[in-house]
């Protein structure tokens, strides 16, 4: 259960309890928190908000499905946007559940999730993103993480020191993933990713 607001996961909590009996949960405040989690076992599901510290947009989504290919992945969000309700269905989330929801519906519906449906609001938008879910999907991990940290402003320095790499190696990462997404610099690159980032 990914979200910075401890209220928010003790209510989730209690929700998930109901939907799934005898569950054990862990809850973490951002996704760098969240990715340290799944790389230590395998996950039934995941509950993730999309107003963390770290993370804008959708960009949380596709840095857990890179480390958590198999576990469903359900956003709960205050955002009740068609446009971030679409982006969710289109990159691959098995739900996209409100937080405004009283917790008995919301524990039906995880319920419904953990049961192998998928479960989303009415949209009445329809975005064009599944042609960005499918470039998206060709990046390996490691691009896709140097490219999420460009969205959120840091520097090739930075990033380098984040990961402890080079310099040259977030360079050729970034020149690949701009290459997979039919782009030329971090300008086209962040606006094609708009969609995702929330931006």
């Amino acid at each position: 259960m990914i979200d910075d607001h401890p209220l928010t996961r003790e209510g989730l909590s209690l929700a998930a309890r109901a939907a799934m009996p005898g569950v054990s949960l862990v809850g973490v405040g951002s996704t760098k928190e969240a990715i340290g989690a799944v790389q230590r076992g395998a996950w039934r599901m995941i509950l993730l908000d999309l107003q963390l510290p770290d993370a804008h947009g959708l960009s949380a989504l596709l840095s857990l499905q890179a480390h958590a290919p198999t576990t469903r992945i359900v956003i709960v969000s205050a955002t009740e946007k068609p446009s971030s309700i679409e982006a969710a269905r289109a990159l691959g989330a098995a739900g996209y559940l409100f937080k405004s929801l009283p917790l008995d519906t919301i524990a039906a519906q995880l319920r419904a999730i953990d049961g192998g449906q998928s479960i989303f609001p009415p949209a009445d938008a329809a975005l064009a993103t599944s042609d960005l879910k499918a470039r998206l999907d060709t990046l390996s991990p490691a691009q896709l993480t140097v490219l999420m940290a460009l969205a959120d402003g840091r520097s090739n320095k930075e990033i380098a020191r984040e990961l402890d790499v080079t310099e040259a190696t977030i360079k050729a990462h970034l020149t690949a993933a701009f290459r997979k997404l039919g782009v030329s610099n971090r300008t086209q690159a962040l606006l094609t990713i708009q969609p995702v980032i929330g931006r």
